[in-house]
């Protein structure tokens, strides 16, 4: 025998077969971004824990022991041990709380564990935005959300239609969307993110690097994503002047650049120019210190700093999306004065390398009365050996200048600047290395530049007497278009994507849309910072407004609206309620009979025991005690319902 249930004991209501579906449609939702990043076996691991579950539901077949459950568990944490070697870090520990979710679901028998599930379903939801925080993933976020709520009251209510379920969720989110957007305007704002993340939140993250090789320019050029936007006061500069200066690369090991030791320098406004451009970039996170300017830059954002060699570098590393301001001189009047350390460092030549390329440029040299006339000469040289411009470059040897020069005469821009820099080295030009960007697509929609990683770039600066350092691109002097058209027009058309091609244009317009909307989505919600707030605040009449201030404005706010629903509320409930005035009167006509109901008594309890005490009318006092339950508890009560109780009340004898 089983022991009997304590009386005071809450009753267990087992879950149904629509509460699991409902559960696992909301968890789907929620899983589907991690499901795609993860490695197949793990989704597929989950997806079978959810169908297990749907499977048990529908053949009301008993649940999996808990050492079975924990079996499946030790397994897959050994799975996503021996794929990440690690249990800890963002994507290991997101993986296991989704395998989690669904071994979960294995247990739930009552609703409270569907509860538990559920709540680890909103736990779910918010780290997805730990990759990603774009307009799609709020989206899908939000259904999410909306899914799971419906879901909760579901739980709660477990004979309502669904459509009533979804009614009142969307109702509990609505009275919730003032008070997060409340929230989100002021609540004190820090600088960066409000938690720290593992070093592999990062791993992902694409954009130049510290060095560069043959190959290593041609594949990021494949890649249509956004590295930054640029906002102009004003018209922008035309194409083949927008040359956005990087990092620059100093070392030369025959092979490879690198930008080697670095030291401070400081911000000398250049002067004279074709005009000065205002303008604002909206930074990609790429996890490295450096910022992108038009060159030449004529000021500082905040929270940087400037390079001996020009180059801007933040305080710290760039692991959000960053926003600053600064303003910059096309082509400034010439800065002739230079280090001699510096410049011995730019004539560096790796011995034993190249050999044809070192004599070469010695031709050059002595055929040469001045640096100009080298420069002439390496300029002509490219314009005439006919290269091909490519982003499959054919891979290269130890000496990787002599064979691009000689043989293979095929390459993209990173080869074309490497070979330019060191035939100038060897002829005893000063030169160096600029990584960057050139050009960028302007937006006919908000007249803002989006500038791709395929638009990454490299070119190189040589020093002449009273000149100073000079940019040129040899990669424009060999291929004009790209610098006139741009990548899609400078390669073979077998080598781009459709999208990336300008014929398209209805495609483009529509691209142009949503990347308007995503720049604004970038600035206005998730560019929300601290210098944003105060602007926002500053233009309510709060121009100093601290911590403190923001938070008693912060609880101003949010009690107005908590009296505001108080008020709805409180008007609600003085409603006439037709279907509770007729229970009313029912009681009362049973009271006069003798059969006062109980204040602690349910209409279902109260119908049975006047039933009982009134058995010549046993069957009108239950009939219309079930009408109330349905019209009460039930979906909607519709005028037809509330006007046959009416009826059946007043036509109710009783003797």
């Amino acid at each position: 025998m089983t022991p009997a249930a304590h009386p005071l004991a809450p009753e267990v209501r087992l879950v149904s077969t629509r509460d699991v579906a409902w559960l696992i449609g909301s968890l789907l939702l929620v899983i589907a971004p991690h499901a795609m990043r993860a490695s197949w076996w793990l989704t597929l691991l989950t997806l079978c824990l959810f169908g297990w579950r749907v499977y048990f539901s529908l053949n009301r077949a008993p649940l999996p022991s808990k050492w079975l459950v924990l079996g499946v568990a030790m397994v897959a944490m050994l799975g996503v041990w021996v794929e990440y070697r690690t249990l800890f870090g963002r994507q290991p520990g997101i993986l296991l709380l989704m395998l989690f979710a669904g071994l979960k679901l294995l247990e739930t028998r009552s609703h409270r564990d569907a509860a538990a599930a559920a709540f680890l379903g909103y736990f779910l939801i918010i780290t997805n935005f730990l990759y990603t925080q774009t307009i799609p993933t709020a989206a899908l976020m939000c259904a999410a959300v909306f899914a799971i709520s419906a879901t909760l009251v579901g739980l709660s209510a477990p004979h309502r239609a669904p459509r009533a379920n979804l009614r009142t969720a969307a109702l509990l989110l609505a009275h919730a969307a003032p008070i997060a957007l409340a929230l989100f305007l002021l609540f004190p704002r820090v600088q960066g993110p409000l938690w720290g993340l593992p070093q592999d939140a990062y791993s992902g993250m694409t954009g130049l690097s510290e060095t560069m090789s043959p190959g290593t320019l041609s594949s990021l050029a494949q890649s249509d994503a956004i590295a930054f936007r640029a906002e102009f006061e004003g018209e922008p500069p035309a194409q083949r002047l927008r040359y956005w200066r990087g990092p620059l690369m100093w070392d030369f090991d025959g092979r490879t650049w690198t930008i080697g030791a670095s030291s401070p320098g400081k911000l000398a406004p250049p002067s004279g120019g074709r005009g000065t451009h205002r303008y604002a970039v909206v930074l990609e996170p790429h996890n490295r210190h450096w910022l992108f300017a038009l060159e030449t830059a004529a000021s500082l954002p905040e929270h940087a700093r400037m390079s001996f060699d020009g180059q801007i570098i933040a305080n710290r590393v760039v692991r959000s999306r960053l926003r600053y301001e600064l303003s910059s001189v096309i082509a400034p009047d010439p800065e002739p004065k230079e280090d001699l350390g510096t410049l011995r460092r730019a004539l560096r030549v790796p011995p034993g390398f190249n050999p044809r390329t070192l004599a070469l440029a010695a031709e050059w040299r002595d055929a040469s009365r001045s640096d100009e006339e080298v420069v002439e000469r390496a300029i002509a040289f490219l314009r005439q050996a006919r290269y091909l411009y490519t982003l499959e470059p054919p891979l290269l040897g130890k000496h990787s200048v002599d064979e691009f020069l000689f043989e293979t005469r095929a390459g993209f821009c990173e080869h074309y600047a490497s070979a330019f820099a060191l035939l100038m080295r060897a002829a005893g030009v000063p030169a160096r290395i600029v990584t960057g960007y050139q050009g960028g697509e302007l937006n006919m929609i908000d007249r803002i530049i989006t500038v791709r990683q395929s638009d990454a770039h490299a070119w190189t600066e040589v020093f002449l007497r009273n000149r100073g350092w000079v940019r040129i691109d040899p990669t424009a002097a060999a291929v004009p278009r790209r610098l006139e058209a741009g990548l899609s027009r400078a390669v073979p058309e077998t080598e781009l994507l459709a999208l990336m091609r300008p014929e398209l244009e209805w495609l483009r317009g529509l691209r142009d849309q949503w990347e308007a909307l995503a720049h604004k989505w970038n600035v206005w919600v998730l560019g929300y910072n601290p210098e944003r707030q105060r602007d926002l605040l500053g233009s309510l009449g709060m121009r100093h407004a601290d911590w403190r201030t923001l938070t008693a404005a912060l609880f101003s706010v949010l009690g107005l609206m908590t009296l505001a629903l108080l008020a709805w509320s409180l008007r609600r409930l003085k409603r006439p309620d037709p279907v509770q005035n007729a229970w009313r009167a029912f009681c009362r006509k049973l009271a006069a009979h003798g059969v006062e109901r109980s204040p602690h008594e349910g209409p279902r309890d109260y119908a049975a025991r006047a039933a009982r005490a009134l058995p010549s009318a046993r069957r009108s006092i239950l009939r219309i005690g079930s009408l109330y339950i349905a019209l009460r508890y039930g979906a909607a009560a519709s005028a037809a319902g509330v006007a046959r109780l009416r009826r059946m009340i007043r036509e109710l004898r009783l003797t």
